[in-house]
């Protein structure tokens, strides 16, 4: 008998490719899909695009065509006690968090994984683009990027554990998206030109701020715009509804433009500046974890990024006492934004990650 994998499967081309690999490596396959939400959790009339019935039905005719079982697991309360919780208060905090990054710690590769343990899996699979290896000198497990860069999730992962690591794949690590689609048509996949989610799937039509009212049950309290000195510049029209670096939809005019510089959850005011305020080259993260190396003792020579869209640049971490991490890039960035994730890379290496506090 093949080893046991249970696989994530959302109803795309990636996750249903990654079922037909699997396969063809010998493994026994188990499909799961994973209902995150009731219709409850998104509002009235409001339909998601992702994650929905839909998606569910051809995530199973594609188990059916490949002849291995299909699970549904309801993880909706995990989801909402963890990924929705955490952005919600993360938002009403004045910090504009990553909830991929939440939901792969806390249900992909926590309760998916745990479950598939349970059940005597011996993997978890996922169709991200990214790859996984162990180190021949030092047994470590290491997170690398996906070959397509164009399509590199590693960023996303960042908080992977070494058990975890030990316990994944990720078979379309080493493809082109293109690859995969021509791999679907060859075999018949129901999905083989469905388009890619790009949105965060519990607010599919970009609205956070509408479902953070909806969600915690009042909307989002108004408040001064103010300038660098604390003049008031305005009014905005609710704290959630503004994030660090932003520009439209403030509703001011003022010459030269202005952007947003940090907010204040305890005054309700957003201050605004000019784009020179917004670079820096020093930051701090907290929530670190480590992938390549077990920790960090010293100054060690990395490439970041602070979001997951843009290119990484060249820094260097620095270990502080309470477990922290200061990043000194070489050049400023732009719009650091506290909640974000910052990720460290050698070459096509996660070195590791956190979460940027200032």
């Amino acid at each position: 008998m093949g080893k046991s994998v249970f696989l994530g499967m959302s109803g795309g081309v990636d996750s249903s490719v990654s079922a037909l690999l699997l396969q063809q490596a010998g493994y026994e396959v188990s499909g799961v899909n994973l209902r995150l939400f009731h219709n409850e959790d998104l509002g009235e009339g409001r339909e998601k695009t992702c994650c929905s019935l839909a998606d569910a039905e051809d995530a199973r005719a594609v188990a059916a065509k490949l002849g291995f079982p299909f699970y549904v697991f309801d993880f909706s309360q995990i989801f909402r006690d963890t990924v929705i919780a955490d952005f919600v208060s993360e938002y009403e905090a004045g910090r504009t968090p990553n909830p991929c990054v939440v939901c792969n710690r806390s249900v992909k590769f926590g309760a998916l994984l745990q479950r598939a343990l349970a059940l005597h899996g011996d993997f978890l699979a996922t169709g991200h683009y990214a790859r996984v290896e162990q180190d021949g000198d030092t047994g470590r497990w290491l997170l690398k990027r996906g070959m397509d860069r164009s399509k590199d999730q590693s960023y996303f992962l960042y908080m992977l554990t070494q058990e975890q690591l030990s316990h994944t794949l990720f078979p379309l690590g080493g493809l082109h998206k293109t690859q995969v689609r021509e791999i679907a048509e060859q075999n018949g996949l129901v999905n083989a030109k469905k388009r890619d989610s790009q949105d965060i799937c519990f607010a599919p039509d970009g609205d956070y701020a509408a479902f953070i009212e909806r969600t915690a049950g009042h909307p989002s309290p108004a408040g001064n715009f103010v300038d660098e000195n604390g003049r008031v510049l305005g009014q905005h029209k609710g704290f959630v509804r503004y994030t660090r670096g932003q520009h439209k939809g403030l509703g001011l005019s003022i010459e030269p433009p202005l952007y947003v510089l940090d907010k204040d959850p305890a005054t309700g005011a957003i201050r605004l500046g000019p784009d020179a305020a917004l670079w820096t080259q020093t930051l701090t993260a907290e929530k670190i974890n480590w992938i390549s190396v077990p920790a960090l003792s010293g100054p060690l020579r990395v490439t970041a990024k602070t979001r997951y869209s843009q290119r990484e640049s060249a820094a260097t971490a620095e270990p502080l006492e309470d477990g922290a991490l200061r990043l000194t890039f070489d050049e400023p960035q732009r719009a650091v934004t506290p909640g974000q994730a910052v990720v460290l890379y050698d070459g096509e290496t996660v070195v590791g990650g956190g979460t940027i506090t200032k």
